[in-house]
């Protein structure tokens, strides 16, 4: 996973993204540039700089203006704009977790078909048990020739099986390596046996941690208190802004003293139609982010509830197979293959009863990578670790 969080370009991209927006509020909450003058006025001719030759009127002057916002409005900015990077850090908060989920839920399936692959390879051993108590009984003129073939015909089905498992894992193999950028051609990923991971939060602590540290109702929230920073602004721009301007001129220094102006300009938004309009704008973006918010917890609490239904049914199933159904079936098959051998029992219950321990075995791997990739999920929507929180409570 570090290796993930590290090369991931979603991650490194949202990362970025989120370092970017922490450079707004500084820029957004300074005074605008102040403005420098430099002014030069010749009478009775054209050259610049004529000096006071031509005429006592001609003069040079320096001066200097500064807009200035009203009082709040340039804070307002600077607020609104860490709510964005707070927003942005959230985003990217969800795209790591959500890179990682993907990543597990590879993994965990890459991890089911080489455990199935196994089990494959197992299983054809105790086929070819099977053939050859078929071809023994066919031997000594108690069998028939069918029951061969069809032992072969189901032998021929387990090379396709594990013909198919091999291509789905070279899928999620380049699917994995690319999630981690590595290269293509690099060696394959091995996936250590998948173990379950035990569930020992209950519903209602779950949710209480999806609700605090979920990341995307955290950039929900972030986006109400965004909200609530523009109804405020907009109301500031129904204030006034000002501007402040400094001049020196100096005529023919020897007959007039130097000239010294300050003028300062007020900005007055009479035509309070536009301010209007941004107020209902900004009050109606905080009613819809609040009810977005709403919804999104909402969808929150039921897509947690899917994902722990299934966390915890599917550890009753593995508990129900590992305890009963698997052994139970694989001593249904050596019974029944003792008593085929002994002319007491058909082929096809034999036969059957093998195909039993065959969906049985892939079944139950198919449950503990449901139940792992439930688990992940969870851990996505929660930000928990629910595997070190299972040690803890050990």
């Amino acid at each position: 996973m570090k290796e993930a969080e590290q090369n991931n370009s979603q991650i490194q991209s949202a990362r970025q993204g989120t370092q970017a927006a922490k450079e707004m509020p500084a820029q957004v909450s300074a005074l605008p540039d102040p403005t420098f003058q430099l002014q030069q006025v010749n009478v009775g001719s054209p050259r610049p700089f004529a000096g006071y030759t031509n005429s006592e009127f001609a003069y040079i002057g320096l001066g200097a203006s500064q807009d200035i916002p009203y009082p709040g409005k340039l804070k307002l900015k600077g607020e609104i704009a860490k709510r964005e990077a707070d927003i942005a850090g959230s985003h990217a908060d969800s795209v790591s977790l959500g890179v990682l989920a993907e990543i597990k839920t590879a993994y965990y399936q890459l991890a089911y078909l080489s455990q199935t692959l196994d089990i494959l390879n197992n299983d054809q051993q105790l086929l070819r048990q099977v053939e050859r108590a078929a071809d023994a009984r066919y031997r000594s003129g108690m069998g028939n020739q069918q029951d061969i073939l069809q032992a072969q015909v189901q032998q021929t089905k387990l090379l396709r099986d594990i013909s198919m498992h091999h291509l789905e894992e070279g899928k999620l193999q380049a699917r994995l390596k690319q999630l981690v950028n590595r290269q293509q051609s690099s060696a394959d990923i091995r996936p250590v046996a998948l173990k379950e991971t035990p569930l020992r939060m209950s519903f209602e602590d779950i949710l209480a941690a999806a609700e605090s540290q979920n990341p995307d109702l955290a950039a929900t929230q972030h986006t109400i208190d965004r909200e609530v920073l523009q109804v405020e602004a907009a109301r500031k721009d129904f204030k006034p802004d000002f501007n402040i301007q400094g001049m020196w001129q100096r005529t023919d220094p020897t007959q007039f003293r130097a000239y010294y102006q300050i003028t300062l300009g007020v900005k007055i938004p009479l035509h309070y139609g536009k301010q209007r309009a941004e107020l209902a704008q900004a009050q109606a973006e905080l009613n819809r982010a609040r009810s977005d918010r709403e919804g999104q917890s909402q969808l929150l609490a039921a897509d947690l509830r899917q994902q722990y239904v299934i966390a915890e049914q599917s550890a009753e199933l593995l508990k129900i197979n590992r305890e009963g159904l698997v052994p139970e079936a694989r001593t249904g098959f050596q019974a029944g293959l003792a008593s085929y051998q002994n002319n007491r029992q058909d082929f096809l219950p034999l036969l059957n009863s093998y195909l039993d321990i065959l969906r049985l075995e892939q079944e139950n791997l198919q449950t503990l990578a449901d139940h792992e990739t439930a688990i992940a999920r969870l851990e996505q929507m929660t930000g928990l670790s629910l595997a070190a929180a299972a040690k803890e409570k050990e």
